[in-house]
Formats: structure tokens, C-alpha cells, sequence
């Protein structure tokens, strides 16, 4: 019997690696010769140049770049502001596709000033960049990890504090009272996942298209709501988990601090790149936009008893991570991981409104009331974003 079990195990090894012996094959007949002899036409080569990141230092300007299409592409000239300039590119000038390389260029660039660029191949096609407001790029130190430490502070811990700070209040209203507000927060929730997808999208837009931006954002945006369902699951089924409404509480504000992550990332970035100026108006507009998130952790616990350790762990949880952004922008920006987050963050806010919506009954989601909160708690977060793009 075990010789009869292992000649059929054997038969069946057999022929499961007969198709892959055959795809060898096939994959060496058409690199052997290469793919460009093989399928070699008159058509000129397809060449896609992307500008990952610029940093400028004094006197100086680097481009990290991306062979973005299916081609070989050599970068031969290099213009700026219309005039052909000296640079330097490392490791090397022809780039297979997928790979990066760093060009330097020797430039007296003047702050506050725009500088457009011009990458020039070596079949005649050009590519163009625009360095919107030219601004020293920060370095790594104490010093810069403090100033934007202090920015996510500011736009994130200290609104959601701030908003938080509404619990006692909201804690004299009547049962009415609470479920209005309770639908506000699935109106204020809403807005932020239809922000971060939007935002999403816009960062798809301009990224290369080898990385399926829009498939990048899905990824993470179905991920983070299948991840949160299954932690929700596992501690409810624990004896002695937590309350429900304690629950939600965390859950609301580990989905606002996914999303204020990627709105840290945001920040870091665009203030490195000279597009943010960090005014008053800026502050301001953020604050008010990020207090109503405060609201939104509060309302689930409005039947319960929480301690004010709890209450300062949730507003750590919601804001903290935008001071993590904030660095990571700054210093390490990347566009997939920016779009990643951006996707993480609406996946997890997305579940956080399926598990407050699951939770009341038909009659009271369709309540006219309840309908209005959620419109008016819409509509408090999109005229709190016009004060951010205002500034």
C-alpha cells in the first residue's frame, strides 16, 4: 500500500510540474534572444520619465527619478528655466524600466522663486517638472523633528483635544440629544472617508503607472476594514472585553488617527516641497476641522463611565499620529505610501460607520432627526475643510 501511495504521489508531482517545465521554457525561448529581437519593429521606443521627489540644498538641486514605461530610457540633457545646465547622474544615465537614478544639479535657485525643469532623452522627448515655491529641503535633527512635532500638535492633538472637551456637555442631553449626535458622527465620519478616498485619488493621479495607484488605495482602504472587523470580532468574543461603547470609542479613534497619519503625511510634505505657508489662518482652519473628530470619539460614550486616563488615551490615539505623518512627510515622503495610508485610514473609518449604523434599528436611521444629523454633521466637516484650503 505505501508503495502504491507513493508511485501516485510521485505521478501527481509529475504532472503538476509539467506545465511549469513547459513555461520555463517558453520564458527562456523569449529572453534568450532578448524581447527586443524578437519583437523589434520600426515603432520608436515607449519612454516614461517620473520625478519622484526634489530636495534642494544650497546652490543645489536634486531630482530622484523613476523609468516609469516599458522601455529603456537615457536621460542625455538637462534644462533649466529654458537653459541647457551642467548635472550630474548617478548611478547611471540609462535607466531599464522600474529603475531610479538621481540627478544633481548645480543650480543658485532663490528661495520663495519657481524653477521649471526640463529632463531631455536621448530620442528627443522631453519631460517637465516644476518646483512650485523653491525652499530649503530640511534635514534630519532635533530641531526639525521638534518644529514639526509642534505642527502635529497643533493640528492634531490639540483639535481633537479640544473636542473631547465637549463630553460633559454632551453628556446633559436626553436620549434624543444623543442619538442626533450619534448620527452627526456617522455624518462627520462619512466626509472624512470621502476626503481621504478623493485625496487618494489625486495622488493616484500623478504617480507612475506601474504602481496602480488607484488598486494601491483599494488595497488598503478593504484591508483596513477586513482587519478592524476581525479585531472587533475577537474582543467581543473575550470575557471581560470592552464595554460597547468603549469600544467603538477606540475603534472611532484609531480610524480618525489613521486618517489624520495620512493628513500629517500631507503636511510634512507640502511644507518641504514650499507649497504650504504655516500661517494663522492655516492653524486655525485645522483646528476647527479637527475639534468635530474630538466629537466623534465622545459621542459613543455617552451611557458610559470613562476615566479621564481613557479619555486622554483616545485623544493621544486620534491626534497623535499626525505628528508621526509630519515626519514622515518631511523627511521620507513617498507618494504609495502616502496613498496607502490614505486608503488604510477610509477603511477603517468606513467600518466604524457600518458598526454604528448596524447598531440602531431601521425605524431610527430613517427618522427625519437622525437624517438631518448625519447631513448637518456632512456639512460641518466640508465647511471646516473650506477654512484649510482657504488658508
Amino acid at each position: 500500500m505505501d508503495k502504491e501511495k507513493n508511485s501516485s504521489l510521485t505521478t501527481q508531482l509529475f504532472f503538476a510540474l509539467i506545465p511549469l517545465i513547459l513555461l520555463a521554457g517558453v520564458i527562456y525561448v523569449l529572453l534568450s534572444g532578448g524581447p527586443t529581437k524578437i519583437f523589434q519593429t520600426d515603432i520608436p521606443p515607449i519612454e516614461k520619465l517620473h520625478v519622484l521627489r526634489h530636495t534642494l540644498e544650497k546652490d543645489t538641486i536634486l531630482l530622484d527619478c523613476i523609468n516609469s514605461g516599458p522601455d529603456a530610457v537615457t536621460i542625455a540633457q538637462v534644462m533649466v528655466r529654458g537653459a541647457f545646465w551642467y548635472h550630474e547622474i548617478s548611478p547611471k544615465r540609462t535607466l531599464n524600466p522600474l529603475e531610479t537614478a538621481r540627478v544633481l544639479i548645480p543650480y543658485p535657485w532663490n528661495p520663495g522663486e519657481p524653477v521649471g525643469i526640463v529632463l531631455l532623452t536621448s530620442t528627443g522627448l522631453t519631460f517637465d517638472y516644476e518646483i512650485e515655491v523653491a525652499s530649503l529641503t530640511p534635514k534630519p535633527s532635533m530641531v526639525a523633528f521638534g518644529r514639526f512635532a509642534m505642527i502635529g500638535v497643533y493640528v492634531g492633538l490639540i483639535p481633537v483635544a479640544l473636542g473631547i472637551c465637549w463630553f460633559p456637555f454632551l453628556r446633559r442631553l436626553g436620549k434624543r440629544g444623543v442619538g442626533f449626535f450619534l448620527y452627526l458622527t456617522v455624518g462627520l465620519l462619512a466626509f472624512l472617508v470621502f476626503d481621504a478616498v478623493t485625496e487618494g485619488l489625486k495622488i493616484a493621479e500623478n504617480m507612475p503607472s506601474n504602481f496602480h495607484g488607484p488598486a494601491l488605495l483599494a488595497l488598503g482602504l478593504a484591508g483596513a476594514y477586513l482587519v478592524l472587523i476581525g479585531i472587533e470580532t475577537r474582543i467581543q468574543e473575550k470575557r471581560g472585553g470592552l464595554k460597547g461603547g468603549i469600544l467603538l470609542a477606540w475603534l472611532i479613534a484609531l480610524g480618525i488617527g489613521l486618517h489624520n497619519l495620512g493628513e500629517g503625511l500631507a503636511i510634512g510634505s507640502a511644507y518641504v516641497i514650499g507649497e504650504l505657508t504655516l500661517g494663522a489662518m492655516l492653524v486655525i482652519g485645522f483646528t476647527i476641522h479637527n475639534a468635530t473628530e474630538g466629537i466623534a470619539i465622545v459621542v459613543p460614550l455617552l451611557k458610559e463611565q470613562p476615566k479621564l486616563p481613557s479619555l486622554i488615551g483616545l485623544g493621544l490615539l486620534a491626534g497623535g499620529p499626525t505628528i508621526l505623518g509630519c515626519w514622515i512627510g518631511a523627511f521620507t515622503y513617498s507618494q504609495a505610501w502616502s496613498l496607502l495610508f490614505l486608503g488604510i485610514g477610509a477603511g477603517a473609518i468606513l467600518q466604524v460607520i457600518f458598526i454604528i449604523m448596524g447598531r440602531q434599528t431601521l425605524s431610527e436611521t430613517l427618522s427625519l432627526i437622525n437624517i438631518f444629523a448625519m447631513i448637518v454633521g456632512y456639512f460641518v466637516m466640508y465647511g471646516t475643510s473650506l477654512l484649510v484650503g482657504a488658508s
